[in-house]
């Protein structure tokens, strides 16, 4: 999950992995001082490549909210409490989340987790989820379409919207009559160079479109940050089409069930701590009865 409009994490339930096409080099990619970085050293090393001393990440170089190379996103935060929590230091294998992510990174033994995955992929063995998102409308605050919670609104029949292409909220603009006027933003997108949120923010900023349909982090982060603020709505009552709402889960190889486990203890040690950094990001979090988990309840006894 990642830059969800660039190469984030969802184009449907495998984003992170098929979200862009750009070719970085093997030697451009990080590695952790003195790790393993082959299957070769599965034979020689044990069942689970995992240097005791470091916790290596597989992440995005420029993909905020969630990741880039200077530390700045929410999953590097986790990455920090998490080395934090096991006594290790942290290094970090850079990719674009693109067309062979996973491959290049977790595959080839260069790093052991991908900090954020949709669950359901097969592409990686699974932790328990550590929050459920979806996708949300974005506003700008003074528009009158703030209260639109559904795309099959009537008040959007004469507007133009911004979808990213590929995603599953245009099958509800196809199904709604309403990508005839819709602009589409590209879904395939090097991240260290184009953002397709931020572009879609700015347009709804300058009156380009009216509103646009958004991965959760990237409408809560992006919104909170526009000048004005802009206002996010989650989409959770669409129906006949694509689920547009995820849990979100750590990704380590198959082979890794005893480190699956450990990640599994710290995420439930952790939860309140990882939902206040989520929501410090802007990003809007769900229980599983789809009520928005605020920062007030994060205070609240069960």
């Amino acid at each position: 999950m990642r830059n969800l409009a660039g190469c984030w994490l969802l184009a449907c339930a495998a984003v992170c992995c098929t979200l862009g096409v750009v070719s970085v080099p093997s030697a451009s990619l990080g590695q952790s001082a003195g790790a393993p970085a082959g299957p070769a050293s599965v034979l020689q090393g044990g069942l689970e490549l995992i240097d005791p001393k470091v916790l290596r990440v597989c992440a995005d170089p420029n993909s905020l909210p969630l990741s880039n190379d200077k530390g700045e996103g929410f999953e590097n935060k986790l990455a920090e409490l998490f080395a934090a929590k096991l006594g290790k230091s942290l290094s970090y294998t850079y990719y674009p989340e693109s067309t062979g992510f996973v491959r290049n990174t977790l595959g080839s033994y260069r790093c052991d987790v991908i900090m954020g995955f949709p669950q359901g992929d097969d592409l990686v063995l699974s932790t328990n989820p550590y929050y459920r998102t979806g996708y949300a409308f974005v506003a700008k605050s003074d528009s009158p379409l703030i209260d639109v919670e559904t795309l099959s609104d009537a008040q959007l029949k004469d507007k133009r919207l911004g979808i990213v292409a590929g995603t599953p909220p245009a099958t509800y603009l196809v199904m709604d009559g309403l990508m005839q006027k819709a602009k589409s933003y590209p879904l395939v997108v090097d991240t260290r160079y184009d953002s397709s949120p931020l572009a879609m923010i700015n347009d709804i900023k300058s009156g380009v479109i009216d509103a646009g349909i958004l991965w959760g982090p990237l409408a809560g982060y992006y919104s909170s940050r526009a000048n004005p603020p802009m206002h996010a709505t989650l989409l959770l009552k669409e129906k006949g089409g694509p689920r547009l709402v995820y849990r979100i889960v750590m990704g380590v190889r198959p082979s890794d069930a005893n480190w699956r486990r450990q990640l599994n203890q710290l995420i439930a040690e952790n939860q309140p701590t990882i939902n206040k950094l989520l929501l410090d990001y802007g990003v809007p979090i769900l229980n599983e009865q789809d009520q928005r988990i605020t920062a007030d309840a994060l205070t609240q006894k069960p």
